[in-house]
């Protein structure tokens, strides 16, 4: 049975070497180890767009503390970003030299072409000469794609031409067959702070989480439940399923939850950062009181999926939050704190898709 580990909070070293700690990884000492993490462009991870360097920082302490020392840290951003500055900015320069590991930019390697049986793809070489590669994407979503994690992270190991390209093919076919050419021997989902509407950051949802595990379809099929969507709505989920890569089978996995999010309250201030405009319109549906940060998230991306497929109903209101745990709610509530609520949706906390399902039906959509 394949495994996941999910684990809630906000200090990104500490969760990374937790998780790791309880994982069965095949690792050894003498390994060459690749860390694709996700560093769109030049914008730090409290955005919502890129993954954060406290995460990277504890794996990199994990395997220095097994004996790993050939450890690469490695990426190039997307087109049009120069991967040099989005080093910088995102704070991968400064971790690199803290930790002795190299920091290694794509756009400077060389590249072959693969046949797929469907497609020739050009990939950078250095991410296929590692002997296990960590994928570390930001759990956001995609104005495209709708999500991108895992499977679509492995596109920073190909050069600009080949990004371009992939548009004009549709992106999920090309997505799916790329990781039959390129496998993630373990994902590390940073679920800290995403973004609500766009891969490129500004509208930071705070989930204070990390997933983890080691089949990337069955990784963004979680995923995809946590924003609100169903499997059969990311198409280069199930173009990877169908070409053997892994299992969208969420009913036969194993949830491994390390801790509960209500060891890690912080309510709505950490949700609305600046910038943050449309968090704070569909704030205005919510009746919080004491909401841990992870429950709160999956409500806010629950609520974007219902406003971009039909609208939100005029004054509807869900109440969530450890401060009505004790009281008799004459309405929606979401998460297991509202148990007594006219009608509650259970979880703790509830994926976006199962708040996405309840509100449908009550709301008649």
């Amino acid at each position: 049975m394949q495994r996941l580990y999910n684990i809630y909070g906000s200090q990104g070293t500490k969760l990374v070497k937790r998780i790791l700690k309880v994982m069965d990884l095949d690792l050894a000492a003498g390994m060459k180890v690749g860390i694709k993490p996700n560093l769109v462009l030049a914008k730090e991870s409290s955005s919502g767009a890129t993954t954060d360097p406290n995460l990277v920082a504890g794996v990199i302490e994990y395997l220095q503390e097994q004996g790993i020392e050939k450890i690469t840290i490695m990426e190039s951003a997307w087109v049009g970003a120069e991967t040099e500055k989005v080093f910088e900015v995102c704070g991968y320069r400064e971790l690199a030299a803290e930790y002795g590991v190299e920091l290694y930019n794509l756009e400077t390697d060389s590249t072959a072409s693969y046949s797929t049986g469907e497609f020739e793809l050009e990939l950078f070489q250095k991410p296929r000469t590692v002997d296990y590669l960590i994928n570390m994407p930001v759990l956001k979503a995609h104005c495209q794609t709708k999500m991108t994690c895992a499977l679509k992270n492995l596109k920073g190991c190909i050069p600009d031409s080949e990004k371009r390209r992939f548009h004009t093919l549709g992106l999920h076919r090309p997505i799916a067959h790329l990781n039959s050419l390129l496998a993630s021997d373990l994902i590390i989902v940073d679920g800290i702070i995403g973004d609500l509407t766009f891969e490129e950051g500004g509208n930071p949802v705070a989930m204070n989480r990390v997933v983890a595990g080691k089949d990337a379809v069955l990784v963004d099929s979680f995923v995809a439940n946590l924003l609100g969507f169903g499997v059969e709505e990311i198409s280069y989920i199930a173009y990877a399923e169908k070409l053997g890569l892994g299992s969208t089978d969420l009913k036969g996995a194993e949830i491994v939850n390390l801790n509960r999010s209500s060891e890690e309250q912080d309510g709505f201030s950490e949700l609305m950062t600046a910038g943050a405009q449309k968090i704070a319109r569909l704030a205005e549906y919510i009746q919080e009181q004491e909401a841990c940060s992870a429950c709160l998230g999956s409500l806010i991306h629950a609520l974007q999926r219902i406003k971009d497929s039909y609208g939100l109903p005029n004054e509807a209101k869900v109440y969530i939050g450890q401060g009505f745990q004790e009281q008799e709610v004459e309405g929606i509530g979401s998460g297991s704190c509202l148990h007594q609520a006219e009608s509650c949706i259970q979880g703790c906390p509830p994926t976006a898709k199962e708040i996405v399902d309840h509100l449908e039906k009550v709301w008649n959509l």
